[in-house]
């Protein structure tokens, strides 16, 4: 049964529950929970961290704590029952917990250890508190401790600052806003006191803080080290001042044994001194740690002979400094004790001991020596600062161990009343004494005594040093042979003050002598009394001292007999007839000088002021004596101050007219030396005096006559000291007239009140006068005031003993009301009055209420005056802010309210107008006028506005309504209005109070709320009909949107528990002011169109803050602004135009979210659809809400770590959007700057220009002046226009996209050639021309295309559900374009499959991608069917300017044929239109169209034929317009490959497909389609023929072997058509074989005429591709451009299915270039393969996903093969024995032919130790290449032959994308039966050789790609003649018109002086890869841009290689 609990209501969870029971709340170990009921051993209740969430929790979890419930029941709270310092603690550290984990993760490592060392003591401290063992004290200064922790870690956390007062947390409700104002402040400098010295943070209050601190040095001896003296040793410790020249300590002594240890074992460990009562100045002077060491033994130290062994002597060692200056600095950071080491030295001369620590200091090193050995005393010194209770309270420790207390010579800077003190310092100073007889000099000891009067030796009354204890008898140490010692020790006489009077020293000189015996001779002595006859103590001086002869046997028992002997010269003059016959005589020669200094609180050495206190025995002298009082010093008066006034006021009653005045002064004298700093603590014992001690009933009469006498004479006197110094003493003055009227009163039963209270009056007049006197021309009477006025307000506590408050109040009224005005007054007397009003408030007077109502007239009076001429601000603030603490403390009573009205009336405007003064000011010069001291702007500003608000928080209805009636005119008001809205905006803009002042932000918040409330009914009542005023309501708006908009009440961004105080105490403020907002637009009515649409844009701001009742509150507004609008205008374009314009800036300084724009167009659009325009409005919103969106996804983007694309693309969509829908120039254009400096920064200059271009497109060629606009200056629109074009040909320059520059530069040039300006006209023309360089010869990749596919909902807005087109990096394939996708989408999941995802992958909630490669279907159709246009140039326009990609799918419909799968093999082809072309300004644009089509079997096959019979036929024009110069081997290759094929298969596949009577039966409709496929073939064979014969034509007579096999095999194809096609034969006759002869095959065909090579089906964009891309096999797949074609070349049958081939090569060649495309795989054997194995298996395609989708293994085997390529040896010398293989087959074929071909077509990069190879196979094929270039014309010039022995191996030519590579550099440059996107036939090394030349017939080579390299040149070779003529065929040629163009440079053989291409990227394959099983050759299409051609160096003396050059030369000038 659950019974709700009465005791236990609050607890703190001691473990962890994780709440794994029904209705269990999670807690975590701290927490604090309260208890709301309880059952069997469970509580249930809350967690104070989520306080809605209620649960059951075990009752052994919690620990109980003591608690104070309020409002039991449902909504009880609970206030834990223990120190609020303790509940601060918790809490506090609770939210650093989390912050402090932050740190580490922000590597803010520093601050974060720092802070967990303090939340470890925060901890500790807290514990402290908590255990209740602590005294008052304890826990006061643990709470010290605790805030100043506090507070550090919040300033360093950026946590608010808390205002504290007595280290308790301040309720802002219980203390005016002025003092909590000063709280911060107080607060702010203990944490920034706390951050530089958190430990030495000391409280101070009131005058207090006057004191001087007092410093102590501990001193503690740790060792003394020395191994030589081995004697006893004394070492005496003082503090010497070396400026000075003397010691200001007493001497510190310590005893030690011979082997360095303390003589008393007690003393172990307590050798330490503490060194009292040093002062701030003492600190400051050149002060020195001194120690003397004294020995005590022998007279000599090495020499026992000297002295017997049993006589001690105290004999001189050493003496060590240490300077404090040097060692403060570390000794005030360290806050323990410090080790140093001191160098003890002797003196070289004994005779100047004295002196040896000054000549140490001065370094004066002749005169000291240190010894050999390491002598050191070792010290440890702290320095402690405070009065001695503070020191032994905080140091206990130190004053356990035996500490001697140290004093100063002579009083310390504070005298206490307590400290009593009667100590005679004594220093024998030195001595003259005479040799007597002796030949040398003597060794002198003194030993001295104090005596008493009787004769009796005091005990104990002589102190060596603190440390050790006092004794009887001193004696002095002794110098060795010495007769003029100079001794300078300083002995202390602590006698008793009873023993005092009547004691004198006695001193006995001794020679010691070092004979045998060693005894100590008595040969004199001297004395000296320490009290004169007149009763004053020996004075502090040096005296000299007679000495008088005497002997051992002499007795000094009768001490009368010497006492009666002058002992000074002083003496001696007051005694000069002593008798001749006495037992001493005086020594004439010899002298003995002391010195003497009292440190006495009892005893006097002043003459006067012992006469003064015995003035009864001498009555006469007494004026002289009081006249010469304030000659004696301050010490002496203090000391003897009770018995002063007694003295004095007996005197006053023996005889008031005579001594009255005397008397006064006396007492004004020592009333203001108590106001000395130094005898500032006596005013205690004045206080006791006066209350306890003084007895002069009768003197109030004289000292009220006496004060009123001095008032009135200073009108008149010169000279006023006097006056002014009686002016100071006021407060003790009137101290001692009301102790003395109290008196006479109580002795008199209240006789002559009547008298004393009109003395009071007149004495006030007296006052009065004196302050209405005009000082402005009186220095000293300004003194005089100045001096009364300060002291005036002290007496208001002596005159409210005798007065009632009111009268009091009246005095002090007419007082301060005879002050006149500033106006008459100078500066410097205004300070004072202020002040003296100041203290006037702060007085206890002020605090009754009786006494303000009389007082606070005239003080706001004077405030007033001071504000109004803005005048002393500082001081009059501070005396308002006394008034408002005083007001609020007092609130509670009725008279309040009256005081308050006092105040508004008074000081509300001039408040206001001074704030406004003070924000307006710009600086210094201003913002201090008038003021002496210069104070901070800000510093003044908080003041003031505290007491603003101050004022406005105390008042209520009734004052806010007199304060608005009391206006006389409604312009008044306006202006009064108009000024409060104005500050409180300033307020707000300002930030008047830092950030971390939270309380002081929100209370001046809930102030400003609650008065705009009050004040806006007056502004609607006064100023809405009618007398509406635009300027008050625009004030008014303006106020209310900062308010809302504050960063301080932003609760959103701050923890839960601090919001939950905020709203507890205060509300959100916001809602309130928006409410209020709200109502206020409401009652403005027709008037609101005035604030359109100029509150357009602060509304809005303020719908933007996130708090959904304010949203809602706020949002209808702009509804309510298009209706009026709309009223007015028939529109709403202002609204419209403003808010967009808003909108972007706002959402793109953070403002807004996605509930924001769903609220906006919700509300909006609920309101508008009642609108008569509601079509309009909808649309207005509908197009609003859109901006939004892609507004909130741009920021995002910009303000997240997101990568360029996403940026540029969020950028792109704001941009298009700005233009098209809502049609916004100016922000459209500030889009395009953006996105264009995003596209700079990655780089992306063609994207980058094309961006600009857009600006660009919008300016004309005018001189219509542009304003100033972003970074342009004002200029005109052709300059403007002119610059932007610049800008962008230099970013297309630099994006190599050269073409689209040039239309830009001739742009420019027509306008340059209009204005003649022919000098930048050449510029642009040079620069275009530049570019068509740069065209021809530089290098460019050519890109690749993804399609993207973006889907799901947690895609940006921009993205989702759409497919997009994008540009690839240079040298990006596609897995490297997925990855950066995926990388750029970390979220994203990769599709797996290229279909179209259905609805539930758009509609969820994640993110999918789907990519795959697309093929560009170019626009410029025409270039790329040009056939002399370079291949540089149509390598551009294939890849730019496309707005079409195609993507091809092969996929089987109906059942698979497996004998020939050709017949169910379709294509689907994917279209997809873009909505602009690529580049643009944009890498990816959206896809805008998608088209669908299937392709059938045989439409596929017609494309492939036809796209075979376009590539041959672009490829024979080729070398019949020799734009192919000399080599054969890319005709070879791909005749090679298309016949070669067709043998093994290729043609014959689509026959059996296709021409089968089933299939044209089952398909009728395909008979026109059926017969174009054999109109292809047969146009096959006539190309083919056609191309053998131009081969025939240039073949090298060594290749004559490869045509003769390709004649052959085309035979062979011919016949096996022949049946299919009737009259074939009849086509090409001339290759019927060898029956008819070959002059005839040449003679029948001429070169291909245009129409010869005309194509059919040109529209189909397979056939676009294939005019420009070559496949190699004769039925090469569709001859998809995505397809990576891959060569197979092997000796017989890969496998007898397809499937196995098709498998097999799609796992071992993942395509890199295109994956997802097809794959074409073409395959040549020497024999009959079977179907699979044809080249019609390259029309298996698959989808990107099973490509890629191979095994790794496969993968990895083909790149370590490819690698293993990139790593082959270079070339080697072959013998050409080994060229051609030995054996034949029986059909003529070659049985490695394959092999060999392979050899031919690598080259050098076979590996020449391959074991699988024979040495035939190892034989180097290679075909040279320059012998075939030279004029067809001529005989060919006898080139010699070349060797690659000696040259590098050129990198194969690149992809198919660089413009180097290929005939046109499409898919591959040559692919097909042998394709690796390059052909690879070396130059030749033949040579002439003995050996009999080997077999040609057997020969069968592929052409390849020649060698550009410098080797050394053979002996040329003899060119072979065809049996026909070639002059016909070259006639034939020449016939042909045609027009001239240079080759494609790669095929030409590079000039070596030409610049080297661009080197590839190491990471793409550069050579073919290899895999090596039974001869089968796998190649990869090689896609690396062309390699750098390396110049060789030339052997000298080379002829024959120059002779070569000039050759290759003359033949390039030729063409």
């Amino acid at each position: 049964m659950w019974t709700p609990t009465e005791e236990e209501k609050y607890g703190v969870v001691i473990c962890s529950f994780r709440g794994s029971v029904p209705q269990g709340l999670v807690l975590e170990i701290g927490e604090t929970v309260q208890i709301l009921e309880k059952c069997e051993g469970w509580y249930r209740g809350v967690s104070t961290k989520k306080p809605n969430v209620k649960g059951i929790f075990p009752a052994n979890y919690i620990h109980l704590k003591k608690a104070i419930v309020s409002n039991r029941g449902q909504y009880e709270t609970v206030v834990p029952l223990e120190d609020s310092i303790v509940t601060e603690v918790t809490a506090t550290l609770q939210e650093w917990a989390s912050l402090w984990k932050q740190l580490y993760v922000k590597h803010k490592v520093d601050l974060f250890y720092k802070l967990r060392h303090v939340m470890n003591e925060l901890i500790d401290l807290r514990r402290q508190l908590l255990s209740g063992h602590l005294t008052q004290d304890q826990v006061r200064e643990v709470k010290r401790h605790i805030t100043v922790r506090l507070d550090w870690g919040n300033e360093h956390l950026g946590l608010d600052l808390v205002p504290r007062k007595d280290f308790e947390v301040v309720d802002s409700d219980q203390i005016s806003v002025s003092d909590l104002y000063k709280m911060h402040l107080s607060s702010r400098q203990s944490v920034q006191q706390s951050t530089s010295q958190v430990d030495t943070m000391r409280p101070r209050h009131g005058e207090t803080c006057r004191m001087p601190v007092p410093h102590h040095f501990f001193l503690s001896l740790k060792s003394f080290t020395y191994n030589t003296i081995g004697e006893d040793t004394d070492v005496f410790f003082s503090l010497y001042d070396m400026r000075e020249g003397k010691q200001i300590s007493e001497r510190f002594l310590v005893r030690l044994n011979k082997n360095g240890g303390p003589r008393n074992p007690e003393k172990i460990e307590r050798m330490c001194a503490l060194f009292t009562d040093l002062s701030s100045k003492d600190m400051k002077r050149d002060l020195y740690i001194v120690a003397h060491v004294i020995r005590i033994g022998r007279m000599l130290l090495n020499d026992s002979k000297k002295g017997p062994p049993h006589l001690h002597y105290r004999r001189p060692y050493g003496c060590a400094v240490l300077s404090i200056l040097d060692v403060l600095q570390s000794l005030t950071e360290v806050k323990e004790e410090k080790d140093f080491v001191l160098k003890v030295y002797t003196c070289n001369n004994e005779s100047e001991w004295s002196q040896i620590h000054e000549n140490i200091i001065r370094k004066s090193s002749a005169k000291y020596s240190a010894p050999s050995a390491s002598h050191g005393l070792i010290i440890s010194l702290q320095l402690l600062r405070g009065d001695m209770e503070q020191i032994r309270r905080e140091n206990p420790m130190i004053f356990n161990r035996g500490l001697a207390i140290t004093r100063k010579l002579g009083f310390p800077d504070v005298i206490m009343p307590g400290d009593i003190r009667n100590d005679l310092y004594l220093t024998l100073e030195k001595g003259d004494f005479e040799r007597g007889g002796k030949s040398v000099q003597k060794n002198i000891e003194v030993t001295m005594y104090v005596l008493y009067a009787d004769g009796e030796i005091l005990k104990d009354c002589i102190s060596l040093g603190s440390g050790e204890p006092n004794r009887s008898s001193y004696h002095s140490f002794v110098l060795y042979h010495s007769n003029s010692p100079r001794w300078g020790e300083i002995i202390k006489l602590p006698i008793p003050i009873d023993r005092f009077r009547g004691s004198h020293l006695r001193f006995e000189f001794r020679h010691c002598s070092t004979k045998d015996k060693g005894e100590k001779k008595l040969f004199g002595f001297a004395f000296s009394t320490l009290m004169r006859d007149d009763g004053t103590t020996l004075s502090d001086d040096i005296h000299e001292l007679y000495v008088y002869k005497c002997d051992e046997n002499s007795t000094f028992n009768n001490h009368a007999l010497y006492l009666g002997l002058p002992c000074c010269k002083e003496d001696y003059n007051g005694c000069p007839n002593i008798p001749s016959s006495l037992i001493f005589q005086r020594s004439t020669k010899e002298s003995f000088f002391i010195s003497t200094q009292l440190s006495s609180t009892k005893l006097t050495q002043n003459v006067d002021l012992l006469a003064l206190l015995k003035w009864k025995a001498f009555p006469d002298r007494i004026m002289d004596v009081l006249g010469r009082l304030r000659h004696v010093s301050g010490e002496e008066i203090v000391k003897f101050l009770q018995d002063i006034l007694d003295t004095l006021f007996v005197i006053l009653d023996d005889n008031t007219e005579k001594y009255g005045l005397l008397v006064f002064q006396s007492l004004v004298f020592i009333i203001n030396l108590l106001r000395d700093i130094k005898y500032f603590h006596f005013r205690p014992v004045m206080d006791t005096y006066i209350q306890k001690h003084f007895a002069g009933a009768l003197a109030y009469k004289e000292l009220i006559r006496c004060l009123k006498w001095y008032m009135d004479c200073s009108a008149e006197l010169i000279r006023q000291d006097h006056i002014q110094e009686a002016m100071r003493a006021l407060e003790y003055l009137f101290k001692f007239i009301v102790q003395s009227r109290i008196l006479y009163s109580r002795a008199t039963c209240g006789m002559e009140e009547e008298q004393f209270r009109s003395s009071i009056q007149e004495l006030f007049q007296s006052i009065r006068f004196v302050l209405s006197l005009d000082s402005r021309n009186s220095e000293t009477l300004l003194f005089t005031q100045a001096a009364l006025l300060n002291s005036f307000p002290t007496i208001f506590d002596e005159l409210l003993q005798m007065f009632t408050v009111q009268e009091v109040a009246e005095f002090v009224r007419g007082t301060l009301g005879s002050m006149p005005s500033t106006v008459h007054i100078g500066q410097s007397m205004d300070v004072v009055k202020l002040q003296s009003i100041a203290r006037t408030v702060d007085s206890r007077l002020f605090s009754f209420s009786e006494s303000r109502r009389i007082l606070l007239p005239v003080v706001l009076h004077h405030i007033h005056l001071h504000l109004r001429q803005q005048k002393e601000l500082l001081i009059c603030s501070g005396i308002l802010g006394s008034i408002f603490s005083i007001v609020k403390t007092s609130s509670l009573e009725a008279d309040v309210m009256e005081e308050v009205e006092m105040m508004v009336e008074s000081l509300l405007d001039v408040l206001l107008q001074t704030l406004l003064t003070i924000m307006s000011k710009s600086h210094a010069q201003e913002a201090v006028r008038g003021q002496r001291c210069p104070q901070c702007t800000a510093e003044i500003t908080g003041e003031y506005v505290s007491c603003l608000l101050s004022l406005l928080r105390q008042m209520c209805d009734t004052h806010f309504q007199h304060l608005l009636d009391n206006f006389q005119s409604k312009d008044e008001l306006k202006e009064f209005l108009l000024k409060i809205f104005c500050v409180f905006r300033n307020l707000m803009k300002m930030s008047v109070f830092p950030r971390d002042w939270m309380v002081m932000r929100l209370l001046t918040s809930n102030i400003i709320v609650t008065t705009v409330q009050y004040l806006s009914s007056a502004l609607h009542k006064n100023f809405t009909e009618t007398d509406f005023d635009f300027k008050v309501w625009n004030s008014y708006f303006s106020l209310a949107v900062l308010f809302i908009n504050q960063p301080s009440l932003q609760l959103e961004i701050i923890t839960s528990a601090k919001r939950k105080k905020i709203l507890d105490k205060y509300g959100d403020m916001r809602v309130m002011m928006a409410y209020e907002l709200f109502s206020m637009w409401q009652n403005l009515g027709e008037h609101k169109i005035h604030f359109i649409p100029g509150m357009i844009g602060p509304f809005l701001g303020v719908t933007l803050v996130p708090q959904p009742e304010v949203r809602n509150i706020m949002i209808p507004i702009f509804h309510d602004m298009m209706d009026w609008e709309q009223r007015k205008n028939g529109n709403f374009k202002q609204v419209e135009a403003e808010l967009i314009d808003k909108l972007d800036s706002m959402v793109s300084e953070g403002k807004g979210d996605e509930s924001y724009r769903e609220l906006f167009s919700l509300l909006l659009l609920e309101k508008v659809e009642q609108e008569t325009w509601r079509e309009t409005g909808i649309s207005f919103v509908t197009s609003v809400t859109r901006l939004m969106e892609r507004l909130l996804d741009y920021r995002d983007c910009m303000k997240g770590e997101e990568t360029e694309n996403k940026k540029i693309g969020c950028t792109v969509n704001l941009m298009n959007f700005y233009k098209s829908e809502i049609n916004k120039e100016e922000m459209y254009i500030r889009y395009i700057h953006k996105l264009c400096d995003m596209h700079l920064q990655a780089e992306n200059y063609t994207e980058a220009a094309f961006t600009l271009l857009l600006y660009c497109e919008l300016l004309q060629w005018e001189d219509r002046p542009l304003r100033e606009f972003l970074h342009y200056p004002s200029q005109t629109e052709w300059q403007r226009k002119e610059g932007l074009c610049r800008k962008i040909i230099h970013y297309f320059n630099k994006g190599k996209s050269w073409e689209f520059g040039i239309p830009l530069c001739r742009e420019l040039a027509c306008q340059y050639e209009s204005l003649y300006d022919y000098q930048s006209l050449s510029w642009i023309r040079k620069m275009e021309a530049s570019y068509y360089d740069n065209i021809m010869e530089q290098q460019r990749l050519e890109p690749e295309f993804f399609r993207v596919g973006f889907y799901g909902r947690k895609f940006p807005f921009f993205l989702r559900n759409k497919e997009y087109v994008c540009r690839g990096h240079d040298y990006e394939r596609l897995e490297a374009f997925q990855q950066r996708m995926l990388s750029e989408f970390p979220q994203a999941v990769a599709m797996q499959h290229p279909n179209h995802p259905d609805d539930a992958i758009l509609q969820c909630d994640a993110q999918y991608l789907q990519i795959y490669a697309v093929t560009p279907i170019p626009d410029y159709v025409d270039v790329l069917q040009m056939d002399r246009v370079p291949d540089r140039v149509k390598s551009f326009y294939r890849v730019n300017n496309v707005r079409k990609f195609r993507y091809d799918r092969p996929f089987h419909k109906g059942p698979k044929d497996k004998e020939n799968e050709f017949k169910s093999l379709w294509i689907e082809r994917t279209t997809l239109t873009l909505t602009h072309s690529l580049p643009g300004i944009s890498r990816w644009f959206e896809v805008e169209r998608r088209e669908l089509v299937e392709v059938s079997p045989l439409e596929n096959a017609i494309q492939v034929v036809e796209n075979k019979n376009q590539e041959l036929r672009s490829l024979i024009s080729q070398y019949q317009h020799k734009q192919v110069h000399g080599n054969i081997n890319l005709l070879s290759m791909c005749l090679n490959g298309v016949i070669d094929a067709a043998v093994n298969g290729g043609i014959a596949r689509y026959q059996e497909a296709f021409f089968d009577k089933d299939y044209i039966n089952k398909h009728p409709g395909d008979a026109e389609k059926i017969t174009q496929l054999k109109e292809l073939m047969q146009e096959q064979v006539h190309v083919l023929g056609v191309g053998l014969a131009v081969h025939e034509k240039f073949v090298h007579p060594e290749m004559r072997p490869l045509h003769k096999k390709l004649i052959d095999q085309f035979q062979m194809m011919r016949a096996s058509l022949y049946h299919e096609f009737p009259g074939l034969d009849k086509l090409s006759p001339a290759c019927s074989g060898t029956s008819t002869p070959r002059g005839n095959v040449l003679a029948s065909h001429s070169p291909m005429s245009p129409e010869s090579i005309k194509m059919t089906h040109r529209h189909s964009p397979m056939n676009l591709m294939g005019t420009g891309r070559h496949s190699s096999s004769s039925l090469s797949s569709h001859a998809s451009s995505e397809a990576g074609n891959m060569v197979m070349l092997g000796d017989g049958s890969m496998g007898d299915a397809p499937e196995d081939l098709y498998h097999h090569m799609q796992l071992a060649y993942p395509n890199p270039r295109y994956q997802g495309s097809v794959t074409n795989v073409s395959v040549l054997s020497s024999s009959q393969a079977s179907p699979s194995s044809s080249s019609l298996s390259s029309t298996h395609s698959a989808p990107s996903q099973m490509i890629t989708s191979a095994p790794s293994s496969a993968r990895d085997k083909y790149r370590h093969a490819r690698e293993m390529m990139l790593l082959l040896p270079t070339y080697r010398d072959r013998p050409s024995s080994a060229m051609y293989p030995a054996a034949i087959l029986e059909n003529g074929q070659p049985p490695n032919f394959q092999r060999a071909l392979f050899q031919q077509v690598v080259g050098a990069c076979k590996p020449c130790s391959d074991p699988n190879l024979s040495v035939a196979e190892k034989g180097h094929y290679s075909l040279h290449f320059d012998a075939f270039h030279h004029p067809l014309g001529d005989t060919p010039p006898a080139l010699p032959a070349r060797t690659l022995r000696k040259s590098p191996l050129h990198p194969i030519p690149a992809s198919p994308t660089s413009p180097q590579s290929g005939l046109d550099g499409s898919n591959s440059t040559l692919s097909g039966s042998a394709s690796s996107g390059v052909s690879s036939l070396s130059e030749s090394n033949f040579g002439h050789s003995s050996e009999a030349p080997p077999r040609t017939d057997t020969m069968d080579s592929m052409p390849s790609q020649a060698w550009n390299a410098d080797e050394d040149l053979e002996p040329p070779y003899l060119p072979v003649h065809y049996s026909l003529s070639e002059s016909a065929v070259l006639d034939s040629i020449k016939a042909q018109p045609c027009r001239s163009h240079s080759a494609p440079g790669c095929v030409i053989p590079q000039d070596p002086m030409d610049p080297p291409a661009l080197p590839p990227k190491p990471y793409h394959p550069r050579l073919p890869a290899l895999e090596h099983d039974e001869g089968v050759l796998l190649r990869e299409e090689t896609e690396r841009p062309r390699g750098l051609h390396r110049k060789a160096p030339l052997p000298p003396g080379s002829a024959k290689e120059e002779q070569a050059r000039m050759a290759w030369e003359h033949g390039r000038g030729e063409q």
